[in-house]
């Protein structure tokens, strides 16, 4: 099955749309990219239409094999936005101008997720081309995924019977390596919250009102490094009381991955690695919640000294969560924690903002084995390997919630993609190797 050109092209073109969702000023901007996937899905030859919401625009597609008896669904998920992207954040070209170097494609979406969806748009192309996949096929595409998939939920339930299906499928995860198929069975919640701390009505002299008046970015450091102990646990009362506890084959799972400390510190690019005593660093990634802080700042930030003492300062944190914790619990938890150490000497206002819950399904049972199956078939043979995921995916929980079904993770992402960073990759040829999977996946679910 060679990758033809048009695909290259369409693939490219998808990665032209500077879909950043966080942005407000790019509303327009996303309802192109939405109207530029329903086009497309109809040149392939599914069904499809536009679902307004008060944000970003859903694009459903829909193929079905007519009178051919009962057969099975499949519901295929994928985000056409993504994270902010600014020659300052140390891209090395044009974020939005997609580039290959050395077989992997430099653009901003290329893995996250427009790379990953859109092989699976090109799996069930050419089946259709061939007489169609042995499932029924619902697609469903958001533009909100990067700030929490807020409107989507609304979207299932209004159209809870046309989205209908036995089994959802997303690729929005990492493999364990190139070339080593990989089932994520679990994702880390999260929950995010920005803390403001304000001191005098307005920035002050340092010199004439400094050692009188209280620094509020005093107070805020003070604040952050209280989140975590010295063994790099978190210290909030209560944090880890529902913890779900691995399982042993679980750790022997992690541990087959193959990814020693030593590599997940080159990845990052880290002089070193940290974290919570106890365990490696894959499973502290997967199995352990974390707080980590996202922004921070306050006073003068530009070249050259100003001596002032400021009025504000702000932190961005987010809390990821694993089963069984509560995203709304746990920043309970946090507010309360912040607010009894924060002194009176400040004012401090914590404002949540989006929030999903963590997503666990045992893959050796329901269609994990019809996956396991597909992976090794479409990687020819290769050993499948299990992963508990970082990472965050609201929906995956909504899906199950509102459609009662189960998500198979079955991810193309490389572990060094550089998702949500500069110069973020995706191998070329996965476009291919992807709608491999895809129709591998398909073919086993019918057969399960």
């Amino acid at each position: 099955m060679a990758l033809a050109q048009r695909a290259k092209s369409d693939y490219f073109d998808f990665l032209r749309f500077p879909t950043v969702s966080a942005d407000p000023s790019k509303g327009q901007v996303m309802r192109d990219c939405a109207s530029w996937l329903k086009k497309k899905f109809r040149e392939m030859g599914l069904e499809a239409e536009i679902v307004p919401t008060s944000g970003a625009p859903v694009v459903l597609a829909f193929w079905r094999k007519r009178g051919k008896g009962q057969r099975k669904t499949v519901l295929i998920y994928g985000h056409y936005d993504v994270q902010p992207a600014e020659m300052g954040d140390g891209w090395t070209a044009d974020p939005f101008e997609p580039r290959v170097i050395n077989g992997m494609v430099v653009a901003r979406g290329s893995t996250d997720n427009k790379g990953q969806i859109f092989a699976h748009m090109m799996g069930v192309a050419e089946a259709i081309q061939r007489g169609g996949p042995e499932t029924d096929v619902v697609f469903v595409v958001e533009g909100e995924e990067e700030v929490g998939s807020d409107n989507l939920e609304a979207v299932l339930r209004k159209r809870k019977k046309d989205l209908a299906c036995d089994v959802a499928v997303i690729s929005d995860t990492n493999m364990a390596g190139p070339n080593k198929p990989t089932l994520t069975y679990g994702l880390r919640g999260i929950t995010a919250l920005q803390v403001e701390l304000t001191g005098p009505s307005h920035d002050l002299h340092s010199g004439v009102y400094g050692g009188a008046v209280v620094n509020p970015i005093t107070v805020l450091t003070r604040l952050l490094a209280g989140l975590h102990d010295e063994k790099g646990k978190v210290a909030i009362p209560g944090f880890y009381k529902k913890v779900r506890n691995a399982a042993r084959w679980e750790r022997m799972a992690a541990k087959a991955l193959g990814v020693p400390d030593a590599e997940v510190r080159r990845q990052a690019g880290s002089p070193a690695l940290g974290g919570e005593s106890g365990f490696s660093a894959i499973e502290r990634i997967g199995m352990r919640p974390t707080a980590e802080i996202n922004g921070i700042t306050g006073g003068y930030q530009g070249p050259g000294p100003k001596t002032v003492l400021p009025s504000k300062a702000w932190a961005k944190l987010t809390f990821r969560l694993v089963p069984h914790q509560n995203p709304k619990e746990i920043a309970d938890l946090v507010e309360k924690d912040l607010r009894k150490r924060c002194p009176k000497t400040v004012k401090i206002k914590i404002t949540r903002q989006h929030g999903g819950f963590p997503y666990f399904c045992d893959p050796k049972k329901g269609y994990g084995p019809a996956a396991v199956r597909a992976l090794g078939e479409a990687w020819g043979g290769k050993k499948v390997h299990f992963l508990l995921e970082g990472g965050t995916i609201p929906i995956v929980s909504v899906i199950r919630n509102v459609l009662g079904v189960e998500t198979l993770l079955v991810g193309l992402s490389q572990p060094d993609c550089r998702a949500h960073g500069p110069d973020e990759t995706f191998p070329l040829r996965y476009l291919e190797q992807g709608a491999k999977m895809n129709q591998a996946l398909l073919r086993q679910i019918a057969k399960a």
